[in-house]
């Protein structure tokens, strides 16, 4: 399997002047720790995760106050004043990391995964031709694995077919589907995930089934937290 086949397509991104509050909003909104930040032609520049928005001043997180002194003495210049832009910056490229770690659409899951574990990091960006279209997260190789273990590793081209076929008939239906996770194998298709209302929970049922017969079809759907979805429609 490539990750094509088990990415997220529905990203949430960030731009580099998007503010650390925003920020935080957005991850609270959409129930991940990390937004790939990118530019106007789509293209990543960073990631910021909530290991980037922990050391903050307005929450007294912050270790300025312990750097201060005599101690800022043996503390190198030029990392005391990176840490001080990172804690304190007001934007999306004050605190993002740099580096970003990513991946190409027909990039197998076992690079992927050696890749979460080398750089010890929990998702990975997906592109074409520079640009954003998915994200691969330690989530959905686990539920890829659970979908697929009985199978051969190899996906066929039809089962690539079927899955894009499922996520358009999920938008079709209005179901908001970056809270989702599509895997097809052999015909069979599994839907990981939470959905915002039971009436969602549903849509998502009839979509496939129109697509797929039942007894094809395994869902592993739970709700979101009450308090999560009461952010989303209010916002």
């Amino acid at each position: 399997m490539k990750a094509e086949d088990v990415m997220v397509t529905e990203v949430v991104s960030v731009t580099a002047d998007t503010p650390v509050e925003e920020i935080a909003r957005l991850m609270m909104k959409h129930a991940v720790s990390g937004l790939p930040v990118t530019d106007e032609q789509g293209g990543v520049v960073g990631i910021v995760s909530e290991g980037d928005l922990i050391r903050r001043p307005e929450i007294g997180t912050d270790e300025g106050s312990r750097r201060a002194g005599w101690l800022s003495l043996f503390t190198d210049a030029e990392a005391q004043s990176r840490a001080f832009v990172r804690s304190h910056g007001r934007r999306a490229d004050d605190v993002m990391t740099r580096d970003v770690v990513s991946v190409d659409e027909d990039t197998p899951l076992i690079e992927v995964a050696r890749l979460l574990e080398k750089h010890h990091i929990k998702r990975v960006p997906v592109t074409r031709s520079g640009q954003l279209v998915g994200i691969v997260s330690r989530a959905n190789l686990v539920q890829a694995l659970a979908a697929v273990e009985r199978y051969a590793p190899e996906l066929p081209a039809d089962d690539r077919d079927l899955r894009v076929r499922v996520l358009e008939a999920l938008h079709a239906a209005g179901v908001r589907t970056s809270f989702l996770n599509i895997v097809v194998h052999g015909g069979e298709v599994e839907v990981w995930g939470a959905a915002e209302s039971d009436t969602q929970r549903d849509a998502v049922r009839v979509a496939v089934e129109n697509i797929v017969p039942p007894e094809r079809v395994t869902l592993h759907i739970g709700l979101l937290p009450t308090r999560l979805r009461a952010m989303m429609w209010n916002s």
